[in-house]
């Protein structure tokens, strides 16, 4: 199949990524020092991201050094377009992942949000879905999967329990 489109994200148990105001406070809860819960290894398979624009922004308020100078970033955006010292604005998610298919490279990495995974899941193009179950209920907010998506039968293909009570659950598409 070549380069593999990945959803590598986390959610509360009830099924948010953020609070209603983007608040993404409840991650901390899972924090551990010394545990990345896969993160670095993860990272070493794909050259590649495409994020959300308000994903993107959020990481801007974090105020560290951009962590992904090393990779091409995709912001998927419908009021900015060009680019940034960091990242290039795109506006058409689906023909960027097949023009990437469509070259040699590694696998192509996709975190946030909603709006984004929304128009992935849409079209069918995300192929693995990396979901990090964080043990928090928020009881409302911004969920990860919207309604109105297309069924679609995933295959488990491995799931981690942590210490900190962080589950991974790892689903490739079943076609």
């Amino acid at each position: 199949m070549g380069r593999k489109v990945i959803l590598y994200i986390a959610m509360s148990l009830d099924g948010y990524i953020a609070k209603k105001d983007d608040n993404i406070d409840f991650l901390t809860t899972v924090e551990t020092p010394g545990e990345d819960y896969g993160y670095a290894s993860f990272q070493k398979g794909i050259d590649t991201l495409i994020w959300g624009r308000k994903t993107y922004d959020k990481i801007l308020t974090f105020g560290i050094e951009f962590p992904h100078k090393d990779k091409k970033v995709y912001v998927l955006s419908r009021s900015r377009t060009g680019a940034d010292e960091n990242v290039e604005y795109i506006s058409d998610v689906q023909a960027l992942i097949n023009n990437l298919r469509s070259k040699e490279g590694l696998d192509i990495y996709c975190d946030g949000g909603s709006e984004l995974v929304y128009e992935l899941q849409k079209h069918s193009m995300i192929d693995r879905l990396i979901v990090s179950v964080i043990p928090y209920l928020l009881g409302n907010g911004i969920r990860l999967f919207r309604e109105d998506l297309p069924e679609q039968k995933l295959k488990l293909k491995q799931s981690i329990t942590y210490p900190s009570g962080l589950v991974q659950l790892w689903y490739e598409k079943d076609n």
